[in-house]
């Protein structure tokens, strides 16, 4: 990967440089700062002639679409999240700010616009052998195969099935609960960490929505379909699953692991010795750094390796930690379970798929976009 300055990119482009700033804001293409010169940004250059391929004029209905399915525009009108600024917001609040005395609970109150939301635990004893991320999928595999169809329903229904929905995912994951109490301490007696307890409720508010993401995506996908609820938090499960989205904190953890090893400097140069990115740091929706790792890691006693990273990384690729390489540091400060990011982060972003479900079920609307062919062209008659 490539670094060019303004003048080299505004030249690839051909345009001006608002646009050019336009661009960087939009995540389409990613800045840094010259290290030669901290009052000056570099941009990447792949990006950057990715987007001086499209013509500067008239662009075809399908060059738009695909630009918009890699990290262009929102492809869907939506109330709920944004990134703008640099700054998340949820329904125009910024959620750093919410994350300082906000619960979970809270902000499903937010995103799903009604009263006070407080999560009910029904659910059996949990089997601890089993674990927690298959407890959830189990549980909602057999919710969507249950539960009614989101299609013709009150929007006032639906919201009461969104909160049973994200109930019945806790008690999955976190295990059922004999007594009413905020998800952040219910993960935190399950794991027998109290002292974790405000730490993980920051998190569960700043991972609680991300606008169309790959698994928001998947889930507005399964309910514009007519499917439950429930439905399309499983399909949101199966798509975070992946090591591109809810796994990422995972290579956090590999390189932390490498940086105790051999020390943070030479893990950083053996990593990109051996031709793979470093994982959990930049982020394309935040040039400036993902502030939600920024909100997050000022709460967390860094462990020496996590923080030897940090500097060493920002020096060395130009790249600041983002919010998994925090689910990965947040799960080392506090010696919490080694599946524990992808618990809270599926947990906490139930919450922004139910918000999309319901959004969607609102519209009526099927998610239906057009493939753009480039196989074997088709048989010429004779």
């Amino acid at each position: 990967m490539g670094w060019l300055t303004a003048n080299e990119a505004l030249a690839r482009l051909g345009t001006k440089p608002q646009t050019l700033y336009a661009n960087v804001s939009r995540g389409r293409i990613r800045a840094k700062p010259d290290p030669a010169d901290s009052r000056r940004s570099l941009y990447d250059a792949d990006d950057v002639d990715r987007l001086a391929g499209h013509h500067a004029g008239r662009r075809k209905a399908e060059a738009v679409a695909a630009d918009a399915m890699r990290w262009g525009d929102p492809i869907l009108p939506s109330g709920i999240a944004t990134v703008a600024g640099g700054r998340l917001l949820y329904r125009g609040r910024d959620a750093a700010e919410l994350a300082e005395t906000a619960t979970l609970e809270d902000i499903a109150a937010l995103l799903w616009t009604q009263g006070a939301v407080e999560l009910i635990s029904t659910g059996p004893p949990i089997d601890e052998s089993v674990p927690a991320w298959k407890r959830g999928l189990v549980a909602m595999a057999a919710c969507a195969a249950s539960d009614a169809p989101s299609y013709g329903r009150s929007p006032a229904i639906l919201r009461a099935e969104a909160r049973l929905v994200v109930s019945r995912l806790a008690d999955a994951m976190a295990g059922p609960s004999k007594i009413v109490q905020p998800l952040h301490k219910r993960l935190a007696t399950a794991w027998r960490r109290p002292h974790a307890a405000d730490a993980i409720r920051r998190t569960l508010v700043l991972m609680a929505d991300h606008e169309l993401n790959a698994s928001t995506f998947a889930a507005r996908v399964a309910v514009s379909t007519g499917a439950a609820l429930s439905a399309g938090v499983l399909a949101g499960l199966a798509t975070l699953s992946g090591p591109l989205h809810g796994g990422a904190a995972q290579g956090a953890q590999a390189l932390a692991q490498s940086a105790e090893a051999v020390g943070a400097e030479a893990a950083v140069r053996q990593w990109l010795g051996q031709g793979r990115r470093i994982p959990a740091f930049g982020h394309r929706l935040y040039p400036e750094g993902d502030i939600r790792a920024a909100a997050l890691l000022p709460h967390i006693d860094l462990a020496p390796a996590y923080a030897d990273l940090i500097p060493v990384v920002e020096r060395v690729v130009g790249e600041k930690a983002n919010v998994d390489f925090a689910l990965a540091a947040l799960t080392v400060a506090f010696d919490l379970p080694v599946d524990a990011p992808l618990i809270i982060f599926a947990l906490s972003r139930c919450v922004g798929w139910l918000a999309h479900g319901l959004e969607q079920a609102e519209t009526g609307h099927l998610i239906r976009p057009r493939a753009h062919y480039v196989g074997a062209a088709m048989p010429t008659e004779v």
